[in-house]
């Protein structure tokens, strides 16, 4: 299984990004997609995720209302839509896969493939 993750780079607060995940060896519209993102010296923490089941997302409350989760499952490829960036979003960004229940949603260690990461860098 390969996820690959890419879309990142530096941009000025305000502007926007959308990040892509490309997905090889499982199908994901029988997993879970997330997004999560580690900031330099930080732990990784949880951003936003999207259920196999159309329309139902989850996201951290630091990028809800701003960052968008989608998957096209025709292209095996779930993006991130992410508005409105402000220096603290600068980070790592990660996409996985897995098949945690409603509770576990927002936890790492319930995705089991995980892409490389891509850096997403905001400057004021």
């Amino acid at each position: 299984v390969q996820l690959q993750a890419c879309g990142g780079g530096q941009v000025q607060a305000g502007d926007s990004l959308r990040l892509s995940c490309t997905v090889q060896g499982l199908i994901i519209n029988r997993y879970a997609m997330a997004w999560f993102r580690q900031a330099p010296g930080k732990e990784r923490v949880f951003v936003a995720a999207s259920r196999w089941s159309p329309g139902n997302t989850f996201y951290a409350d630091s990028v809800k209302g701003r960052f968008t989760i989608s998957r096209d499952n025709a292209k095996n490829t779930v993006y991130l839509q992410m508005n409105s960036l402000q220096p603290e979003d600068t980070a790592v960004y990660f996409c996985a896969a897995g098949r945690p229940i409603t509770s576990t949603m927002r936890g790492s260690s319930a995705y089991a493939y995980w892409g490389q990461g891509t850096l997403v860098t905001v400057s004021s």
